[in-house]
């Protein structure tokens, strides 16, 4: 039987996101094979504490795994793999960053690869374009390898040296004495920081830096249907990595210009039509605003109540992922006329006096009225 993830982390099953994030740290600092090369059991210990942590610590996995247990993530496609990881190292470094540093001040070699880092954008899109989907301009700043040194941070056709503070090791020790031994703790060269050799003449462009500032200007296609909030990813065209690592990723953080004319409601657009009176009492083809900015007309049946809606298909917004058009609800908002002359006063003193039950009869009751006016 598989082990329960809960018991290899050794948390309790109510135990927070910190709760779980740091009983998989302190596994982890036990089991790193700097630590831990004496024992042949440490790279599946490891293995073992990283498939729990990568599926407590997701909200969705976590959910599955605790109503249906392993079968459950086996048939939903959640089941964690570490194929394809070529070492124990490989697969430590995937989940704390093997070029970000040592995590757990153990030291490490010079120069690792550094994944760049993220950046966030906003960009703003009408209904209509929410409707059809859009193409939209994007600016932000961005770090990217300085064009003229290429990221080696010397002027071209200068020599590259070996550090001479740290000897080409990029890093620091410094031996401490405890009531448990020495310790030795390493850190970033501060001099050619990490890098272990230094630009005897810094390239004039980036000033030693290797990485310049830039603004960029990137089209994006927005999809049909996205949400207010919703984010587009754009993976490689965040900040440049460090040492040969990939560059971050851009966000595009999607906000839906408020509409005078609709309110969204998932798929569906809600708008208010205001109709004189008689026109509701009698029936009429009344206009609604469409979102291409023009009109389309409804049937307005006779006797058409105040907050009555009318119902569109397929005049609404398209889902994200495919599937049927949502529609266009029409509120009707009847106007009771005001600032009446003497012979409109004297026909509507006519109207009243032939007026039956049956004319004012409803078709619904108190609590049925009560209840859709709460859900408007």
């Amino acid at each position: 039987m598989p082990t329960d993830y809960y018991d290899v982390l050794g948390v309790s099953r109510g135990a927070s996101e910190q709760d779980i994030k740091k009983a998989f740290r302190r596994l982890a600092r036990e089991l790193h094979p700097d630590v831990n090369s004496h024992d042949p059991k440490a790279e599946d210990r490891f293995k073992e504490a990283a498939e729990a942590y990568e599926v407590l610590s997701d909200p969705e996995r976590r959910r599955t795994y605790d109503r249906y247990g392993h079968d459950g993530l086996r048939s939903g496609g959640y089941e964690p793999s570490f194929e394809g990881f070529g070492s124990f190292a490989d697969i430590f470094d995937a989940f704390f960053g093997g070029g970000m540093g040592d995590p757990f001040g153990f030291g490490g070699g010079r120069g690792r690869a550094v994944q760049g880092g993220d950046v966030a954008v906003a960009a703003e899109v009408s209904l209509a374009q929410v409707a059809t989907g859009a193409e939209v301009e994007v600016s932000y700043d961005v770090v990217e390898a300085c064009p003229r040194c290429h990221g080696n941070r010397a002027e071209p056709g200068t020599p590259i040296e070996t550090c001479e503070r740290c000897g080409g090791s990029g890093q620091l020790r410094a031996v401490s004495r405890t009531p448990f031994g020495q310790v030795v703790r390493a850190t970033a060269c501060d001099v050619c920081g990490g890098e272990g050799s230094v630009a005897k003449t810094p390239c004039t462009e980036c000033s030693g830096r290797g990485r310049v500032a830039v603004l960029k200007r990137l089209k994006v296609d927005v999809p049909s249907g996205i949400e207010d909030g919703q984010r587009i990813r754009l993976a490689g065209r965040g900040h440049a990595g460090e040492a040969g690592g990939p560059a971050g990723d851009l966000y595009v953080l999607v906000r839906i210009a408020e509409d005078e004319r609709f309110l969204r409601d998932g798929t569906d657009l809600v708008t208010v039509a205001d109709v004189p009176a008689p026109a509701a009492a009698l029936g009429a083809r009344i206009e609604v605003p469409t979102l291409d900015g023009g009109t389309s007309e409804v049937e307005l049946a006779a006797g058409t109540q105040p907050g009555e809606t009318i119902r569109v298909r397929g005049g609404g917004l398209p889902p994200l992922r495919g599937g049927r058009r949502g529609d266009l609800r029409v509120v009707v908002n009847v106007l009771i006329p005001r600032r009446l002359n003497s012979e409109q006063r004297k026909l509507l003193e006519d109207l009243r006096e032939t007026l039956t039950e049956e004319n004012l009869q409803s078709d619904e009751g108190v609590f049925a009225k009560l209840k859709r006016a709460l859900r408007t």
